[in-house]
């Protein structure tokens, strides 16, 4: 293997499984799981692994890295990271608009090269970016904890627990009433329990209303994404109407649609997906502006064992970092078997980056293969 770190290859796959236990959200039903894996290789055989989210488009994400952002980086150095994020930030997003599958894309590419960097000087991505390797606390999320009844999803919260989480993100969005129930049922069976909520954008404003004194009676951390990421005035209204902090980001993209986010001052809990915000270059800087601020940021994960271990490394080198988002799925094929290690939550409920270079993980690429996309929705 030589030095030369010049991009030679970039490809992207789109991926999914079939789900059969399936989790009834505020976006509908589980029916398969998608990602799009992205792969850089240089000159000298360096191999970097990104994830782009797959923004129920599998495909389109893929083959947008495929064509368009692919001529636009193939033929840079590799180490160049804030270079290449530049030039897909100019030919791109600033010439054609801040594209949610564009920005997708883009992050996958930025993970893949920020692990080739990482595998370049043979060090893990905590210590590169001048973090430690130390215990970051985490919440169960990812897709689990539904629609069920308060008696099973009081149940399946006993079940975590006994893992070692202490703190968990239940799913609202059906209903105020049923919501209202869920919530108090958890709060009661788990009085020390930390507990966040997640109305997946399913709300209206006066449902925020009517929810936030059960969500303040029952000391919720936050309320994610009650509206869309465009409503910016319902944010700011329903930031008034109780104590539960508002959370979002993980549908802002880029720093740029994050500052607006921190200027209205309605939410206060900052969410960014390193493989949706425009990967970890953006990210640090999000973390930066968040800082300053003197709010959490508390990222969103994504499909696969590559976003989980880039947020796990990127929470590892920020002096804002809150919870990680533990994917407790029974069952995500893309953290079980297309990636090793898994992220695990260890007894006191928290998780450790890995210490391998770069991202520190391995991709089964004949698994990879033999998962070919499945068109069609994710939920139903």
């Amino acid at each position: 293997m030589s030095g030369d770190t010049t991009i030679e290859r970039l490809e992207a796959w789109a991926t999914s499984f079939p789900v059969h236990d399936t989790v009834t959200l505020g976006i509908g039903r589980a029916v398969k799981r998608d990602a799009v894996v992205v792969r850089v290789t240089t000159r000298g055989g360096l191999v970097g692994w990104g994830e782009a989210h797959h923004g129920r488009c599998p495909s389109a994400i893929a083959d947008i890295v495929n064509t368009t952002l692919r001529q636009l980086v193939v033929g840079r150095d590799a180490l160049d990271v804030v270079g290449a994020w530049e030039r897909i930030y100019l030919r791109q997003l600033s010439s054609h608009g801040m594209g949610a599958a564009a920005c997708m894309a883009m992050s996958g590419i930025d993970l893949a090269l920020w692990d080739i960097r990482g595998k370049a000087v043979g060090w893990p991505l905590y210590r590169l970016l001048g973090g430690s390797r130390r215990a970051i606390p985490a919440y169960a999320g990812g897709i689990s904890l539904g629609f069920q009844p308060p008696e099973d999803l009081c149940g399946e919260v006993a079940a975590l627990t006994a893992q070692g989480y202490r703190a968990v993100k239940l799913r609202v969005g059906d209903g105020v009433r049923r919501d209202s129930e869920r919530v108090r049922a958890v709060r009661a069976a788990y009085p020390d329990l930390r507990i966040m909520v997640d109305a997946n954008t399913g709300y209206s404003l006066a449902d925020a209303r009517a929810v936030l004194p059960v969500l303040d009676e029952c000391a919720v951390e936050w309320l994610e994404e009650p509206f869309p990421p465009h409503d910016h005035h319902h944010y700011i209204a329903a930031a008034r109407l109780g104590r539960t902090p508002l959370a979002a980001g993980e549908n802002h993209y880029t720093r740029y649609e994050i500052l607006r986010v921190l200027e209205d001052a309605a939410i206060t809990i900052i969410q960014p997906d390193l493989s949706k915000t425009g990967g970890l270059t953006e990210a640090l800087r999000i973390a930066a502006m968040a800082s300053a601020y003197k709010h959490t940021v508390n990222p969103h994960t994504s499909a696969t064992g590559i976003n989980m271990a880039a947020t796990v490394h990127f929470l590892s080198a920020i002096d804002c970092g809150g919870y990680y988002e533990g994917d407790v799925a029974r069952e995500n094929l893309f953290r079980d078997q297309l990636t090793r290690p898994a992220i695990t939550v260890d007894a006191e409920g928290c998780v450790i980056a890995p210490d391998a270079p770069g991202l520190g993980v391995d991709i089964d690429e004949d698994w990879l293969r033999a998962h070919p996309v499945i068109e069609g929705p994710a939920y139903v």
